[in-house]
């Protein structure tokens, strides 16, 4: 342990103050953080109202985290109707769960997987029936009023989980020595990526629905998620392709040469290797899609942040619109910090265990 310590100590000083530039900058920096953390404290705890008083939050110096109290259950469910907001709540938890139990390694068995897929099935059936319901003596509640952080959730859910599948074939078409796969699959990818992805829900929104024959009609959450997914795929594709580009032929040759068909040689041998390579960049396509829920305000879906601006619609709480912001901005926060973290740890056990292979 006085090793590690004197160690610690030595690459401290080395990295920090190594010179007297570093030196100078460090001291700057650190004081800069000091000054800001000390400012946000008085502010945020010292200074700072929580009960819902409108009065005594305006006479306070601090922060009125009594707006966040006053408007929580509005930020975190947008319009879905108050009285059966514990549905939303139910919904959103058993997505969560579902989330934690796939990335424990105790389920990562053959017996495990047919668990967590059966699980997830189940989950999403769940998760539509308490959303919408209708059934089983629950008040049918129409999508547009799906709202704040289950909404969040679930197109960011629905957004990986079709993107990659659809990512993985156009990635693979765009390798294809078949000229007609292989210049369909670009065209998209380039068309898709070239395009704004506000543009593409204003198109699945308003758009769409005149392209459909007469009589014909897809909800209108149900095309945000199609527009979502499709516009992902194509970032998806590029992703994949990428770690493709990582595997040598001589891999694609030896699997070949075991009698594998074109197929078996991808699901087997090839894809397994590159999605480990590009996990990093995976987490960023999850983080990247968790972030552009956000957009959907746009075309009037209250996600996470546009259930935020319904709460600051009323005049009396709306000056203190920086403690909402801030409110919702920990709630991503912390979300992409335990996702990015995740990845961090998944990448070392998967190379940890290719090494002990």
């Amino acid at each position: 342990m006085q090793i590690t310590n004197v160690s610690l100590c030595s690459t401290l000083r080395k990295d920090y103050f190594g010179s007297p530039g570093r030196s100078l900058l460090t001291i700057l920096i650190a004081g800069v953080l000091i000054w800001a953390a000390a400012s946000f404290f008085n502010w945020g705890v010292l200074g700072a109202v929580s009960e819902p008083d409108l009065a005594l939050c305006r006479s306070a110096d601090g922060a009125c985290w009594g707006f966040v109290t006053e408007k929580w259950r509005l930020i975190l469910f947008g319009r879905y109707p108050y009285e059966e907001q514990w549905r939303a709540g139910l919904a959103t938890a058993l997505i969560v769960l579902m989330l934690v139990a796939t990335a424990v390694p105790k389920f990562w068995t053959k017996a495990g997987f047919r668990l967590l897929g059966l699980g997830w099935v189940v989950s999403f059936i769940l998760f539509f029936v308490l959303m919408a319901g209708g059934i089983f003596g629950l008040t049918a509640v129409d999508s547009d009023a799906w709202g704040g952080l289950p909404l969040t959730v679930i197109l960011t859910l629905i957004g990986m989980t079709f993107s990659a599948p659809i990512g993985i074939l156009l990635a693979i078409g765009r390798r294809s020595s078949l000229p007609v796969l292989r210049v369909l699959s670009a065209s998209y990818i380039e068309l898709v990526r070239g395009v704004p992805l506000i543009t593409v829900l204003f198109v699945a929104t308003y758009i769409f629905p005149l392209l459909l024959p007469a009589g014909w009609g897809i909800d209108g959450f149900w095309r945000i998620a199609l527009g979502i997914v499709l516009f992902q795929a194509a970032y998806m594709a590029e992703t994949v392709r990428g770690g493709l580009q990582t595997i040598s032929q001589g891999q694609f040759n030896a699997a070949a040469s075991l009698g594998l068909k074109s197929w078996q040689v991808y699901v087997y041998v090839i894809l397994p290797q590159a999605l480990v390579a590009v996990i990093p960049a995976l987490v960023n396509s999850l983080l990247s899609t968790f972030m552009d829920t956000s957009l959907v305000t746009v075309v009037s879906m209250y996600d996470l942040t546009g259930a935020l601006r319904l709460a600051l619609g009323d005049p009396q709480w709306r000056q203190f619109f920086i403690e909402g912001y801030l409110f919702v901005a920990s709630i991503y926060f912390f979300s992409s910090l335990i996702m990015s973290r995740y990845s961090i740890w998944l990448e070392h056990r998967i190379k940890e265990g290719s090494h002990h292979a």
